[in-house]
């Protein structure tokens, strides 16, 4: 019998599954291929959230704040000049004046969810349990009523409009790709397996010289880079934004993907990304009027309440999530008969 190499398999197998959504999404009607879209992008952002809460063990409701960021940043220094003197009349010059494309417009995003996440991070970082989710709920409130209200940054309470569809279905994929593999990569270093041990039992952690909050302070800045990609492709799929659209929601929403999954592994945070999109995408579409055998119509808002008893049944079932917040393991067997 001979099993092959445990990282292969990790990476391999939420990168497949992403690779078969993408090929699935070419494939479907266009009223369906936004709903496969929107699932690729959840995966990038649900993938960023993991790397600081999962596999620091730090509950944080702030990760959507550098999504956010790096949304109305790849928006803004994407709408061509010409419609930008003409809607966004009030921003700064520099950002009236200028315009970049698709990809830079992501890298920006990157960028800025990153260094943001960096400087939060400093202070932040040395908080556990309640008062970190505290502070990050903090961050994040922050960050929306910054976005919201000045208006040299953006359109404010407005949306944000005339932004290039350019997340397709390759840029969505390759997009989740690049997420899912920074993310192995990062918890297969050393400080990832740093940081692991410290989530584990920090007292120990310390013990053996373990720098906590350095531990900490570093996957925070690698969450928020990715957070902010994905906030870049989100943006680029919509073509319109609004300081809503990433805030109470958005945060509700991811966080439950990952719970769903299976909050310790990457490979439930792919899974749980996958399952709650269909299901939220299904429920949208009930709102509206669904035909299963025979046409029906739920109450507005029955979405999320849905969403929330399946994050309870898991939380009270199933804690570690759907996966058992674990790493997929494929056995290959080899049998031989004489």
């Amino acid at each position: 019998m001979r099993r092959p190499p445990g990282a292969v398999t990790e990476l391999l197998g939420p990168a497949l599954l992403v690779i078969l959504v993408g090929v699935v999404g070419t494939t479907a009607s266009a009223s369906n291929e936004g709903y496969f879209l929107n699932a690729l992008v959840s995966v990038a952002i649900v993938v960023a959230i993991y790397v600081f809460v999962g596999i620091s063990g730090v509950l944080s409701f702030g990760q959507i704040s550098f999504v956010a960021l790096g949304a109305f940043a790849a928006g803004v220094m994407t709408v061509p000049v010409e419609s930008k003197k003409g809607v966004l009349t009030s921003i700064f010059p520099l950002l009236r004046d200028h315009s970049i494309g698709n990809v830079p417009s992501l890298l920006l995003a990157a960028a800025l969810g990153g260094v943001f996440a960096f400087l939060v991070g400093l202070p932040l970082m040395r908080l556990s349990g309640l008062a970190a989710g505290i502070a990050t709920f903090a961050v994040l409130e922050i960050t929306h009523n910054v976005l919201r209200e000045w208006t040299k940054i953006g359109p404010g309470a407005t949306t944000l409009a005339l932004v290039p569809e350019t997340t397709g279905a390759l840029q969505a994929t390759l997009g989740a790709l690049v997420a899912i593999t920074v993310a192995f990569l990062y918890q297969r270093s050393r400080r990832g397996r740093l940081l692991r041990a410290s989530r584990e039992d920090p007292a120990v952690a310390r013990s053996v010289g373990v720098n906590i909050h350095l531990e900490r302070l570093l996957a925070f800045t690698v969450s928020g880079a990715l957070a902010g990609f994905a906030g870049g492709l989100y943006v680029h799929l919509l073509g319109s934004i609004t300081t809503e659209q990433v805030y109470l929601e958005l945060t509700f929403l991811t966080l439950a993907m990952l719970v769903v999954g299976g909050l310790t592994s990457l490979w439930g945070a792919v899974v749980g990304a996958l399952a709650v999109s269909g299901l939220d995408s299904f429920l949208s579409r009930a709102e509206s009027g669904v035909h299963v055998v025979f046409t029906f119509t739920l109450p507005q808002g029955t979405r999320l309440v849905f969403l929330a008893a399946i994050m309870a049944l898991v939380l009270i079932l199933r804690p570690s999530g759907l996966t058992g917040g674990r790493e997929l393991r494929l056995r290959w067997s080899l049998r031989r008969w004489r």
